[in-house]
């Protein structure tokens, strides 16, 4: 960034030799007028010798001239007027000056000498100068006391000046840099021009400077941003890691209590698979309930679906769908679990808990995206070390957990939720062909459609009854071809139904919610199997682990946490149960003793343990001896019982106490081993939060910096209207008021869920400050009897009226969704609309399109100074992707997610690539093809002025296509009843452009910026978002995407997510070009570093500034509530929110600092290319 200072010197020459003695400020002529005014002794006599100088120069006419110019006689000209005439003539005034017409080059410029005596450094300062000059009209030429300030001459002797003058130049910056009330700071680049008064020995330079405190600004915001990502990833890694887990797996230790001598164990290493097998089954001395294994996996089927909820039956709707099952469920044969998964509900960790018994960390809901092998010990391997042979089909997750272990398989893609159908007959066609074969021992069928249905419909979707009727025929089908008699050859059969997770009403999953982690396990046997009670039992979902395990005669896996489902086992004798409780208990033990090094049982005397049901601890000393003494009470009544003293006279309530302890004992440890919060590194966690805090305070000092220089320039140009920047209002307060309540409201999980309501109330509250700011200025001014012109009074309107559609439009977004956790039962327009059917959301999705097309239209038209060819060309660029959404929701809405929708798919790609081409080709060439305005006219002020208009044209067309193209994308990936919502948003972003365009003078441009951001948060919870993970819209990332991609579907998943404060940071562009930057452009700072700091400072530097606050504070809230209830399903998907929502920001604030850049670095392109043609 390069800025014109002029300053002047005052020598002193001794012969040729030169003094610089002395120097301070000249002060100009209307200064020393003054002065000779105030002080009649030191200026008195000079003010009267320079009248005759006035005169004979013609500044002040003489009294003879007076009376001829009374007279009308006079035939004179003054100076100015004969400068004109003679430059007219192609003639310069005397020798040593230039005409504005003359062409200086070294053969025209007249020299005493050849350019080849002087040093190289002049020539460029000369040639620039006669360029500037003859652009001028001789605008550098001047009468000043005591002599006329002209250019330089050259035969003035300049040889040997030029290091004094760049010397001086230094010094003067130097003394500008080291004033405190100058914050931007300044370095000497070169000198562009000199003007020299011979009679007063004074030199007037121009150098072009460069700004260090600006360049330092871009400089430390980087920065600051490569900080705060490196911070955040230290903390996300030190707060989420990968739960430590036991490496290797079970095996005949399994069988042995902890702590046993391992030379014990019998080498496993030279047997077979079938030898491990009866080992196995030798040690456990239990026989196998099952031989073989039929896991079918219903993904998102909620266990009240079949089982129902709180003790009433699942709805009417859904028992007819699911006759098979409930008949199974009546007559005994089948048992029924509401296993309760843990966050995040998302399949990946949820089948890892299901085969493991683990609890994964909490990052799992990423590594969802791209599953990666499962090392730890679970079933699967386990099954495999037997010599099981596995079978899988359906969602190709499983290949990706346990590669290379099924020995056929057909795998599905889970993400391509658009598929309700093929995806299931994927899996159904092998059936037959399964069923019949006697080769597997585990057979897993995965059927993904319901979950897809529940994406695209939710819970109620008119095809969630035929998709339970499907998976109840499957049902039939195994169980008429493998179950009733289990007499046949192929061994004893189960068949266990289950689900990952839950879903909302919606359909979506990933929180904690009832709804999402009530999943489904049923095991059906054969005749007398369950209980005909027809009570639902309630389990943990990482249960069916060490279940399985104890039902097939094999280790449990090392890292299980689970316990037994001990209805599952009712068949068994009271030594078998007690037997399979008893190995259940040595591996919990096991793991206890690897996560607390000092559970030593032998260490602690439990003598007066009583079992009297209060806190876990019971008023021990510690929770290793809580464990050792529950563990040793129930190992205790065991061995009484084993030995015989008990058996004989045993009765109910003995066995009764003995299952009671074991149970109190594996409930205890199960709930403290699932629950237990993994050891973090601290010193990770300070040095994350220590980066994100310098980060934080870099950009908040940055913000500071830029708001005390423009704050300064603005008071001193808006000094003369009473202008009261200088002062705090009321707005300004309150921007710094919300952000201080949405930070402690951070530290409450309730405020957390329904942070939507704070945003709401906050927005239109500041809005209505404003409106009351814009009311106050209308009553002073007519209380003044200020007579305001018509350009104020319609400012004034406008900007009511852009209100009051901010304001009725945040209204509208705020009833569309009842967002949160604890009131979306309530009523909403959304629910109504679903309710009253898909033609009234089509009829809204055509209104909004057609709507938003015409606006857009208008609004271009607002671009006055545009070729008119040139904007019907970008008018239509407008119309045509706006008609082909328009297209698309007419004719292939309704089947953009059907089977056999490969013509929407293409369709939506074509619309992507049109936007795509579009947006680039307007962002490229309209500030190139943006005209100059007045380009015939040479005046520097005009040329200025005329590059500004240009830069705010381009600025205006570009942003307005960013914040329309961003909609119409939106209207197409969005839900079809979220389609008012973005035209609301659309409005509003207009409106505060519209508001901001007439608030020049009387609010701050940061107070602007920040109510556009808080905007932004108010419309993504006005699009339904919420701080769960179960409201990400996952069937819009597959809009237009044939093939499953991982990267492309979270692509648009984010730009679905973050569709409102992308929107608004977009509109960052569009807002630049309506703020008045007419006065700092024609000024003598008006250059393209200076615009740039005042169009992209506070654009840039506030979003990122608030955004770190809201950062930092809320990862400190979850360091301090790292040990709460609801840290995982809480504050942890809310941190989430966060760290994606500081990506949105650096991405937003990227696209628009380099559009800026790149506007600017054209329109001064082109002014230099207009003026040299000129």
């Amino acid at each position: 960034m390069a800025e014109s200072i002029q300053e002047n010197w005052q020598k002193g020459l001794s012969g040729a030799d030169v003094q610089f003695e002395n120097w301070e400020k000249q002060y100009s002529y209307e200064e020393k007028r003054l002065k000779s005014l105030i002080d009649g002794e030191g200026y008195g006599n000079w003010e009267k010798q320079n009248c005759y100088w006035e005169i004979e120069h013609g500044l002040v006419p003489s009294l003879e001239a007076e009376e001829k110019e009374k007279r009308g006689k006079t035939s004179e000209i003054s100076l100015e007027d004969r400068r004109e005439k003679l430059a007219a003539q192609g003639r310069c005034i005397d020798g040593s000056y230039l005409t504005p017409y003359c062409r200086c080059d070294k053969k025209s410029c007249r020299f005493d000498t050849t350019l080849e005596d002087y040093p190289p450094e002049y020539l460029p300062i000369w040639l620039a100068y006669c360029h500037q000059y003859r652009q001028s009209h001789c605008f550098d030429i001047d009468d000043f006391i005591n002599g006329r300030i002209g250019p330089l001459n050259p035969s003035q002797n300049f040889n040997g000046r030029v290091e004094l003058l760049m010397e001086l130049a230094n010094h003067s910056i130097k003394d500008y840099n080291e004033k405190e009330c100058n914050v931007f700071k300044y370095k000497v680049m070169k000198i562009e021009k000199v003007n020299c008064c011979e009679a007063t020995c004074t030199y007037w330079m121009t150098v072009k400077v460069s700004n260090l405190t600006l360049g330092s600004i871009e400089t430390f915001q980087i920065h600051a941003v490569l900080i705060q990502v490196f911070g955040l990833a230290l903390f996300v890694l030190g707060f989420f890691p990968v739960k430590p887990a036991l490496s290797g797996f079970s095996g005949v230790e399994s069988f042995y209590p902890p702590g046993a001598d391992s030379a014990e164990f019998q080498n496993t290493t030279n047997l077979s698979d079938s030898q491990l097998k009866y080992l196995y089954q030798e040690l456990s001395l239990v026989p196998p309930l099952f031989d073989r294994l039929i896991l079918m996996v219903i993904d998102g089927l909620p266990a009240e679906f079949v089982l129902g909820k709180d003790g009433e039956p699942p709805p009417k709707s859904f028992q007819e769908a699911m006759p098979y099952t409930q008949s199974l469920l009546s007559k005994g044969r089948a048992i029924g679990y509401h296993a309760k998964a843990a966050p995040p509900t998302v399949t990946m960790p949820r089948l890892k808990a299901m085969v493991s018994g683990a609890v994964g960390g909490f990052l799992d809901v990423a590594f969802n995206f791209n599953t990666q092998a499962l090392l730890d010990d679970n079933i699967i391997v386990q099954f495999l070390k037997v010599g099981w042979k596995l079978v899988m089909h359906g969602d190709e997750t499983w290949l990706k957990l346990f590669p290379g272990m099924f020995s056929r398989h057909d795998g599905v893609s889970s993400f391509f939720v658009k598929d309700t159908v093929q995806v299931d007959q994927n899996v159904s066609r092998h059936l037959v062909d399964e069923l019949s074969h006697a080769d597997w021992s585990l057979l897993t069928l995965h059927y993904l459609g319901l979950d897809h249905v529940g994406h695209l419909g939710g819970r109620n979707s008119v095809l969630m009854a035929p998709k339970l009727r499907e998976m109840d025929e499957v049902i039939k089908m195994i169980d008429l071809n493998s179950l009733p008699t289990n007499n046949n050859d192929q061994g004893r059969t189960l068949l266990l139904v289950v689900s990952d997770h839950g879903m909302t009403e919606n359909g979506n999953h990933g929180g904690s919610s009832f709804e999402e982690t009530d999943s489904l396990a049923l095991f059906i046997g054969p005749t007398n199997f369950g209980s005909t009670s027809g009570t639902p039992n309630k389990a943990n979902q990482v249960d069916l682990a060490s279940t399985l395990a104890l039902l097939f005669g094999v280790p449990i896996p090392k890292n299980n946490v689970g316990m037994l489902m001990p209805e599952t086992f009712k068949s068994l004798t009271v030594d078998q149960q007690l037997r399979l409780l008893e190995l259940n208990s040595w591996q919990l033990l096991r793991l206890l003793e690897a996560q607390l090094p000092g559970l030593v049982c032998e260490n602690f005397s439990c003598d007066n343990f009583r079992d009297d049901g209060s806190e876990r601890t019971r008023g021990y000393s510690s929770l290793e001896e809580t464990f050792c003494c529950l563990y040793m009470k129930a190992a205790d009544l065991h061995r009484s019982w084993k030995s015989g003293e008990e058996k004989r006279s045993a009765s109910g309530d003995n066995c009764h106490s003995i299952l009671m302890a074991y149970h109190n004992f594996l409930r205890t440890a199960s709930e403290w081993l699932s629950h237990r919060a993994t050891d973090k590194p601290v010193g990770r966690l300070i040095f994350g939060v220590a980066a994100m805090l310098v980060s934080c305070l870099i950009l908040l000092s940055l913000l500071f910096l830029l708001g005390k220089q423009v704050f300064s320039e603005q008071n001193q140009q808006f000094s003369s209207a009473n202008n009261d920047l200088s002062w705090w209002h009321l707005d300004e307060v309150f921007i710094l008021v919300v952000i201080v309540i949405v930070v402690i409201s951070m530290g409450s999980s309730s405020l957390v869920e329904e942070e939507q309501y704070i945003w709401h109330f906050m927005t239109s509250s500041l809005y209505l400050l404003s409106l009351r700011k814009v009311m106050q200025h209308i009553v002073t001014r007519t209380e003044r009897n200020t007579s305001a012109t018509l350009g104020p009074k319609t400012n004034n309107y406008i900007q009511i009226c852009s209100i009051f559609v901010i304001l009725i439009s945040g209204r509208f977004l705020r009833g569309w969704h009842q967002g949160g956790v604890n009131w979306t039962n309530l009523p909403d327009i959304s629910k109504w609309l679903e309710h009253a059917g898909s033609a009234y959301i089509k009829l809204f999705q055509l209104v909004s399109v057609i709507i938003l097309i015409n606006i857009s239209l208008v609004s271009l038209m607002w671009s006055r100074r545009s070729k008119k060819n040139f904007m019907t060309v970008v008018s239509l660029m407008h119309l045509f992707p706006g008609w082909l959404v328009l297209h698309y929701i007419t004719k292939y809405q309704d089947v953009a997610f059907s089977t056999g929708s490969y013509d929407a798919t293409l369709m939506a790609q074509v619309i992507y690539v049109v936007l795509g081409f579009c947006s680039t080709t307007i962002v490229v060439a309209v500030p190139w093809c943006i005209p100059f305005q007045n380009r015939t006219l040479s005046v520097p002020e005009v040329q200025r002025k005329a590059w500004g208009l240009c830069f705010r044209d381009s600025a205006y067309v570009i942003g307005l296509s960013y914040v329309y193209y961003w909609s119409l994308l939106q209207l197409l990936l969005q839900q079809p009843v979220n389609s008012m919502p973005v035209l609301f948003l659309f409005l509003q972003v207009l409106a505060s452009i519209w508001f901001s365009s007439g608030s020049n003078q009387h609010r701050r441009q940061w107070v602007e910026v920040a109510a556009l951001y808080y905007m932004g948060m108010a419309g993504h919870f006005g699009l339904g978002n919420t701080n769960t993970l179960a409201t990400i819209d996952v069937a819009g990332a597959f809009i237009g995407v044939l093939n499953h991609s991982t990267i492309l579907s979270g692509v648009l998943m984010f730009i679905i997510t973050y569709a409102s404060p992308m929107l608004y940071l977009l509109s960052m562009v569009m807002y630049n070009s309506v703020k008045d930057t007419s006065s700092f452009i024609i000024s003598e700072k008006g250059n393209i570093g200076s615009l740039l700091k005042r169009t992209l400072g506070f654009p840039c530097l506030v979003p990122l500034g608030l955004n770190s606050i809201l950062l930092i504070a809320y990862t400190i809230v979850l360091l301090l509530m790292r040990n709460h209830l609801f840290v995982w399903s809480v504050f942890s998907p809310k941190f989430l929110y966060v760290c994606a929502t500081t990506v949105c920001v650096c991405v937003g604030v990227s696209i628009v600092a380099s559009t800026m850049i790149y506007i600017s670095l054209v329109s001064t392109y082109r002014e230099k290319l207009h003026t040299h043609t000129d």
